[in-house]
């Protein structure tokens, strides 16, 4: 019983992390080089790997959630 609930747990844990990472990646950067602006070219490669790394970690909850 408790092996097969080991997947379950190390992908809702893996998609949490991604979450927190994305989001912490985002602050970290934002702090660290003053800049929060959306529309700035040269900070579009930033932005890319935060809604890279939150997306898959929110489907990897939801393809968790549906997974019954």
């Amino acid at each position: 019983m408790a092996e097969a609930d080991l997947p379950n747990k190390a992908i809702r844990f893996l998609s949490i992390l991604l979450i927190i990472g994305g989001v912490a990646f985002y602050l970290v950067w934002g702090i660290a080089f003053g800049s929060w602006n959306f529309f700035e070219s040269r900070f579009i490669p930033v932005y890319a790997i935060f809604i890279v790394m939150v997306a898959f970690g929110g489907l990897g909850l939801l393809l968790l959630k549906n997974k019954d």
